[in-house]
């Protein structure tokens, strides 16, 4: 017997997730949110570092998680045309594999957000003190004053965050744009910068695509998969839409040309505008490159844009964190409190949680300045590869479901299924394989994986035993 669309299997067990939330978000900032979760910190700050590790090879290395990137959107896009959530990943592990599934994918991606935030948090203190008047505030006040101003936005709205997220995206998109035109300009008049004629014999000249072989262009995934996180936020998103069925599928199949412009356009013209050794590590390329030209404060306007590249992406991880962490509390898989909503229906203590997190991250800012940002990406990276591969299962069983005729095709198919999921899966543990040999941020994060496991085997004891008295009763 088949299910429609709009009463779908799981809806009665699932409608709770979406008590209290105001469909309070619009066609463009969907379409904004889709585009801001392709482009952030990663690009904007840790693309310098990886162009100085491993030269141009950042730019297929790009390509290949992008490809990768699009097919998990569209195995999030189909289980979102099935039942728009906003407990995304979290409500669909909880239909599809229980709710043990659902409480580990929920978590992990905590994990993932939490580290984020503390990535970007000092992402936000490095770009303030690129201007010689802030170099003598410590780097930690710049975190917290960050803090407090997603915190507050986030607290007062969903529609206030909708906007907010529209017009940081937007701000990141027209930078990059420009960028390109310039870039492209220099390029076809062969206009030299900083005395370097630019083109692509800057690429063969400086040791080519690959300056030092292939293996430190492998090691670099982990940094482009961190470079992508937020992609799946659009999976959240839907769940406050009006008309999620009609903006998801556009959203999310523009993701690739995103991709492939943003990303490997931008990282090839970056060094075919300047030798890859001119980028350095904790500078943005794009703010090395404006530099170059000598204009008066370009360099600065272009710091202001990465700085809105970095809270956004903040900005996204604590409006995410606190809808999944809502959805394990209505689930039992997390405490009842993480569930109350503010009179904004705002998920206030989950919200609250999060900022308590990126609070150590503040006091790592203060402690370990140098390190923080490296530590945050390698275990974002894990969190974000354990959210993926939750969206790719889930997907499997829901194709299985829709074949076998238990639920009605949603008309937004994950392309090649299931062989792209299985696909994509061993990529995925390939990357976490590279993290491994990654030394040493990437080794120790591997290293605790273990760790990680026994910490939620216990939070998951400890939360089965509170429920048992309650069902003895």
């Amino acid at each position: 017997m088949s299910t429609s669309l709009d009463s779908p299997i799981g809806h009665n067990t699932e409608t709770v997730s979406e008590e209290g939330y105001h469909k309070d978000l619009g066609r463009r900032q969907i379409q904004m949110i889709a585009i801001g979760g392709a482009i952030g910190t990663g690009l904007f700050l840790g693309a310098g570092k990886r162009i100085a590790s491993a030269g141009p090879s950042l730019a297929l290395v790009y390509l290949l998680c992008g490809l990768f990137c699009f097919l998990i959107m569209r195995a999030l896009g189909e289980l979102i045309m099935y039942r728009p959530t906003s407990g995304s990943f979290v409500s669909y592990a909880r239909e599809f594999l229980g709710e043990r599934a659902a409480y580990i994918a929920g978590w992990l991606s905590f994990l993932n957000w939490s580290t984020t935030g503390i990535a970007d948090l000092t992402a936000v203190a490095l770009y303030m003190q690129y201007w010689g008047t802030f170099a003598a505030v410590p780097q930690w006040v710049f975190a917290l004053l960050a803090l407090c101003v997603v915190t507050t936005m986030n607290m007062i709205g969903v529609r206030y965050f909708g906007e907010m997220e529209f017009w940081f995206s937007l701000i990141k998109v027209i930078a990059l744009v420009l960028f390109l035109i310039i870039g492209a300009i220099f390029l076809g008049l062969r206009e030299p910068v900083a005395g370097h004629t630019t083109g692509f014999h800057l690429i063969t000249e400086n040791g080519g695509m690959f300056p030092h072989g292939m293996i430190p262009a492998l090691l670099l995934l982990q940094g482009v998969v961190f470079a992508y996180s937020g992609i799946e936020l659009i999976g959240t998103a839907a769940g406050e839409s009006a008309e999620p069925r009609k903006i998801l599928p556009r959203a999310i199949n523009s993701v690739i040309g995103r991709i492939g412009l943003f990303y490997v356009v931008s990282v090839l013209m970056l060094v075919c505008l300047l030798p890859w050794t001119s980028y350095k590590s904790g500078i943005s390329p794009f703010v090395t490159f404006f530099q170059t030209l000598g204009i008066p404060g370009i360099g600065s306007i272009m710091n202001i844009v990465v700085l809105t590249a970095a809270l956004s992406s903040l900005n996204s991880g604590l409006y995410s964190t606190g809808r999944i962490l809502r959805a394990l509390a209505l689930g039992k898989s997390g405490p009842r409190a993480l569930a109350r909503m503010n009179g904004q229906y705002v998920p206030y203590v989950a919200i609250l949680t999060t900022v308590a997190v990126y609070l150590v991250g503040v006091g790592l800012n203060y402690v370990m300045p140098s390190e923080v940002f490296e530590i945050g990406l390698n275990f974002a990276a894990l969190g974000i590869i354990s959210t993926w591969s939750f969206i790719l299962v889930c997907q499997l069983k829901l194709r299985q479901k829709i074949n076998k005729g238990e639920i009605a095709p949603t008309g937004f198919a994950m392309p090649f299924a299931p062989y792209s999921n299985w696909l994509t899966l061993a990529f995925l543990a390939f990357v976490v394989c590279m993290m491994a040999f990654d030394y040493p941020d990437g080794t120790y994060t591997v290293a605790a994986i273990p760790v990680i496991a026994l910490i939620l085997t216990g939070g998951w004891t400890l939360l089965h035993r509170r429920r048992l008295p309650q069902k003895a009763r």
